[in-house]
């Protein structure tokens, strides 16, 4: 029963970072997203 507590402490504490590091690079990922389109509409 520990075990399994631990692991969805580690779980929620891997989701809790993985969400806060999207939420950081979401301006990048626009950025990204706006280069890929121009260089296909230029095209």
């Amino acid at each position: 029963m520990d075990f399994f507590l631990i692991l969805k402490i580690l779980f929620i504490v891997g989701v809790m970072i993985a969400l806060y590091g999207i939420i950081r690079n979401l301006d990048i990922i626009k950025i990204i997203l706006i280069y890929f389109k121009d260089k296909l509409i230029g095209k």
